[in-house]
C-alpha cells in the first residue's frame, strides 16, 4: 500500500497493490481507499499529493480487507491511528494532540521466533554481489551472450544541504557526485560474483569488449558488511525466480575489484578527460589562427556555471540521458557511446588521431557517467554555490556518522583525487601525417545527370501503391545504372571512390516505414519518446510513437523480420536496400554530397536535419515548455541559421522529394541497408545510411555510413523498404 510523491493517486488515498499483478505504475493496483470500485489511472506529476488530504503512512494489513494506518486528516491535524477497510470506512482509534502516532503495529503474544544465523560480519569492509545471468531480464534483452565482458562499478555521493541541483555537476548531467570504484569480470554465461564496498550505494554498468556501457543503471545496490546480495539478471522483474542452471561464477573465487586506471576516486572532467584532450586534440582545437572556427578543447578557463570552456566545447558532441530523461527503462545500448558524435568521428579515423586504449576507456566512462564536470560536492560548493566552509562542516559530520554507524572510514571529499594532485597538463602529440588520400573518381559515361534526365530514366513508371490492410506503401520506380559511390569530401571508409553498378531496376518506398505500418507487424513495439533537456519533466519527452511518424528503435534483425512478414502479407518481395541501391537512389544522378547541393546549402525546404529548432529541446516547468536559454544550454551540434520547421522526425514526406520522388533521404531518420552488398556488414556490424533530425548535413551526406550491432535499437534509425519490380 503506497501513497506518495510520484504515485498513482491524485488525492492522497491509500492504494492497495498486489505485486503478483505487476510492479510498475498501476499494473498491480487492486483498489484505492477511499475509492471502492473506481479505476486508478497512473499519474506522473511533481508535488502529486502536496495539497491533498487525508494523507497516510505506515499501513499495516490485518487481513485482505482491514488495515491499521497512520493518518493525517488535514494539514493542521496530528498523525493519528486509524482503522481503514476496502469498503471506504475510516475509523479513528486514537489521536493525541501534540504527538504523532506513527508505525502502528499490533502486538500479539506468540512464541519466540527461531533465531536466524547472522548474514553479516560487521567487521568486514566489503559485501559480495552475485549475478546469476546478466542477460536474464529486460535490461539486456536480445543482447547476445558473451557481449558483456565486465561490470563497471561506481558509487553515488549524495549531496549536503543547500548545494544540490540538476545542473550543478555538468550540462544535462547528473544529480549526484560519481566516484569510480573499478571493474570486475563477467563470464560468458552472464554470471558474475564480486566484492563491493559495504554500506555504499553502488551502481553497476555492463561493459562490452571496448569498455562501453551496454546498459545504464539509474538506481543502486547496497550490501551490508559481509552480506551476499544477488541479482537474477539485469533489470529483471522483482517477481522473477533465479534460473535453474549452473553458472560459471559459482565455480570461481569471488572476483576482487580491478582498479580503473588508478585508485578509487571521484570522476571529473578536469582530471580524467582534459588530459586526453591536451594530448590528442588541443594542438589543433586551440581556438587560434586557422583553427579559430573549430571547437576549442584547449581553453580550460571557467565558462558558464563555472564549467570550463573546454568542457562546454566537448560535451555537445556527447549523447547522454541527463538528470531527468525518460522515466522508463532504456533499451540496451540506448545511450551507447556509438550514438555519440564524438565517438563516431574518432572511430572514423579523424585526421589520423589515434587515441590510446586507456584514454578511450576514460572517454567511454565519462560518457556513461552522464558527462560530469565536477566529481565532488566540495567543488560544487566552493566554485558554484560559494558555500565551501558550510559544506565542509556538513561533510565532516557526515564522515563522523558514516564511520560510527556504517564502519566506512573514507572521506569522499578530502580523499578525492589521489594521484592527480599537481599533475601538469600533458604536451600535445600531433598525429602522424599520412599522404593525402586519393579522392579521385573514375569516369562514368552519362553520369552525373540532372533532374530532367532522372525523370526521363524513370519513363512512364509512376508511383505504385501497395495496400496493407488500410495502410499504404508508395513505391517509386528506380532505374538501373552506374555511378560513383562515396563523396569527394567523404571520410576514410568511403574511399577509394569507385564505380558501382545497379544492374536491375527496383522500387523503393517514397517514405520511411511508419509506426502504424510496423505496428501491424508488431503491435507491442513502441518507438517511445525523444528526451527533453533540463527539468521539471512530467512527461517522458517528445513523442516519437505517433502513427505517422517513422518507426525507430527497431533492430536490423527486426527490420529483416518485418520485411519477411510484409512479403508474406502482400505476396510481393520486400527487403532492405543494398548499400549500392540506397546511395544510387539517394543521389538520383547527383555527384554533390547532398541530392539538392552542397553541405552548406540551406536545407530548410529539402530535409529535416539538425537546425535551429534543436534549441527548443530545453524545457523547464512542471508542465515543461521550451524556454529562452543561453547557447550553451542547447547542445546538439546544429546548422546555424537554418530552420526546417521540425524538431524531431515528426511528419514523413513534408519536404521536397529528390528527382526520383523519394522523401527524407538525408534527414528524418537514418536507414538500414541489407547484407550482402558492398560493405553491408563490417566486422559483424551492419551499415546505416543517411542522416537524421539529430545530424548536421556533413554527417548526412549521400556517401556517409554508420555502423551498429545487428541487434542494436537506435533512437534515430528506421526502415526504408525496397520491393522487387
Amino acid at each position: 500500500i503506497v501513497s506518495g510523491h510520484h504515485g498513482v493517486s491524485r488525492e492522497g488515498e491509500l492504494v492497495v497493490f498486489d505485486p503478483a499483478r505487476g510492479r510498475k505504475e498501476a499494473e498491480g493496483v487492486v483498489q484505492r481507499i477511499p475509492g471502492h470500485a473506481r479505476e486508478v489511472e497512473p499519474v506522473i506529476m511533481d508535488q502529486l499529493v502536496d495539497k491533498s488530504w487525508p494523507k497516510f503512512l505506515f499501513p499495516y494489513p490485518l487481513d485482505e480487507n482491514y488495515y491499521l494506518v497512520s493518518c493525517k486528516l488535514t494539514s493542521a491535524s496530528p498523525w493519528g491511528l486509524y482503522l481503514v477497510d476496502v469498503f471506504d470506512n475510516l475509523l479513528k482509534l486514537r489521536e493525541d494532540p501534540g504527538f504523532h502516532l506513527l508505525e502502528p503495529t499490533p502486538l500479539v503474544k506468540r512464541p519466540a521466533p527461531t533465531l536466524i544465523p547472522p548474514r553479516v560480519n560487521l567487521e568486514s569492509p566489503d559485501a559480495t554481489v552475485f549475478v546469476a545471468d546478466a542477460y536474464f531480464g529486460e535490461g539486456l534483452k536480445n543482447v547476445p551472450p558473451g557481449t558483456v565482458k565486465k561490470m563497471r562499478l561506481f558509487a553515488y555521493s549524495f549531496g549536503y544541504r543547500g548545494i544540490g541541483g540538476h545542473d550543478v555537476f555538468g550540462v544535462e548531467s547528473c544529480w549526484d557526485a560519481r566516484r569510480i570504484i573499478g571493474e570486475v569480470p563477467v563470464y560468458e554465461d552472464g554470471s558474475a560474483m564480486y566484492t563491493i564496498p559495504a554500506n555504499t550505494a553502488i551502481a553497476m554498468q555492463p561493459l562490452d569488449k571496448d569498455g562501453k556501457a551496454v546498459q545504464i543503471m539509474r538506481s543502486w545496490v547496497v550490501g551490508m558488511p559481509g552480506e551476499i546480495v544477488s541479482c537474477v539478471g539485469c533489470h529483471e522483474s522483482q517477481n522473477s525466480v533465479t534460473p535453474s542452471k549452473n553458472s560459471i561464477a559459482r565455480t570461481k573465487r569471488v572476483s576482487p575489484i580491478t582498479p580503473f586506471l588508478g585508485p578509487e576516486r571521484p570522476f571529473n572532467f578536469e582530471n580524467e578527460v582534459q588530459p586526453v584532450l591536451d594530448t590528442y586534440c588541443a594542438g589543433c582545437h586551440d581556438g587560434e589562427g586557422d583553427h579559430a572556427t573549430l571547437p576549442n578543447f584547449k581553453d580550460n578557463s571557467p565558462g558558464p556555471q563555472t564549467f570550463s570552456k573546454s568542457y562546454h566545447a566537448l560535451m555537445r558532441y556527447v549523447r547522454r540521458p541527463g538528470p531527468e530523461s525518460d522515466v522508463y527503462m532504456f533499451n540496451p545500448m540506448e545511450y551507447h557511446a556509438s550514438t555519440s558524435e564524438l565517438i563516431f568521428i574518432l572511430e572514423k579515423g579523424h585526421h589520423n588521431v589515434r587515441v590510446d586504449h586507456d584514454s578511450m576507456r576514460k572517454i567511454y566512462a565519462w560518457i556513461d557517467l552522464n558527462a560530469p564536470y565536477y566529481g565532488t560536492w566540495l567543488e560544487v560548493a566552493e566554485r558554484l554555490r560559494k558555500k565551501g566552509d558550510e559544506t565542509k562542516r556538513y561533510a565532516e559530520r557526515h564522515n563522523d556518522l558514516k564511520k560510527l554507524y556504517a564502519n566506512v572510514d573514507l572521506d569522499f571529499e578530502s580523499e578525492s583525487y589521489l594521484g592527480f594532485e599537481g599533475q601538469e597538463r600533458p604536451a600535445f602529440q600531433a598525429p602522424e601525417k599520412l599522404p593525402k588520400p586519393d579522392r579521385s573518381a573514375p569516369t562514368v559515361p552519362n553520369w552525373p545527370f540532372d533532374a530532367q534526365v532522372a525523370k526521363q530514366m524513370q519513363g512512364g513508371n509512376v508511383v505504385e501503391r501497395v495496400m496493407v490492410g488500410d495502410l499504404t506503401i508508395d513505391l517509386a520506380y528506380i532505374p538501373p545504372g552506374e555511378f560513383v559511390m562515396g563523396d569527394e569530401v567523404g571520410m576514410n571508409d568511403e574511399l577509394p571512390r569507385r564505380l558501382a553498378t545497379v544492374e536491375k531496376p527496383f522500387r523503393m518506398a517514397t517514405t520511411e516505414v511508419s509506426n502504424a505500418l510496423y505496428g501491424a507487424f508488431d503491435p507491442k513495439h513502441d518507438s517511445r519518446y525523444i528526451d527533453q533537456w533540463w527539468k521539471d519533466h512530467t512527461t517522458p519527452g517528445y513523442p516519437a510513437n505517433k502513427p505517422e511518424q517513422p518507426v525507430i528503435r527497431v533492430s536490423w534483425n527486426e527490420a529483416n523480420d518485418f520485411c519477411k512478414w510484409l512479403s508474406e502479407k502482400t505476396g510481393r518481395t520486400f527487403r532492405l536496400p543494398t548499400e549500392t541501391e540506397w546511395e544510387w537512389a539517394c543521389r538520383a544522378g547527383t555527384r554533390t554530397p547532398m541530392w539538392y547541393g552542397d553541405v552548406d546549402t540551406d536545407f530548410g525546404n529539402f530535409e529535416n536535419m539538425a537546425d535551429e529548432s534543436t534549441r527548443l529541446f530545453v524545457v523547464k516547468g512542471v508542465n515543461p515548455q521550451p524556454v529562452g536559454h543561453a547557447d550553451w544550454e542547447a547542445f546538439i551540434p546544429r546548422a546555424e541559421g537554418v530552420k526546417d520547421g521540425q524538431m524531431i522526425a515528426e511528419k514523413r514526406g513534408a519536404y521536397a522529394p529528390n528527382p526520383w520522388g523519394l522523401y527524407d533521404m538525408h534527414g528524418s531518420v537514418s536507414e538500414f541497408v541489407a547484407a550482402p552488398g558492398p560493405d553491408g556488414k563490417v566486422d559483424g556490424k551492419i551499415v546505416v545510411k543517411g542522416g537524421s533530425w539529430n545530424d548536421r548535413p556533413k554527417y548526412s551526406r549521400s556517401g556517409i555510413k554508420r555502423y551498429y550491432e545487428p541487434w542494436q535499437k537506435v533512437h534515430n534509425v528506421g526502415i526504408r523498404l525496397v520491393c522487387e519490380p
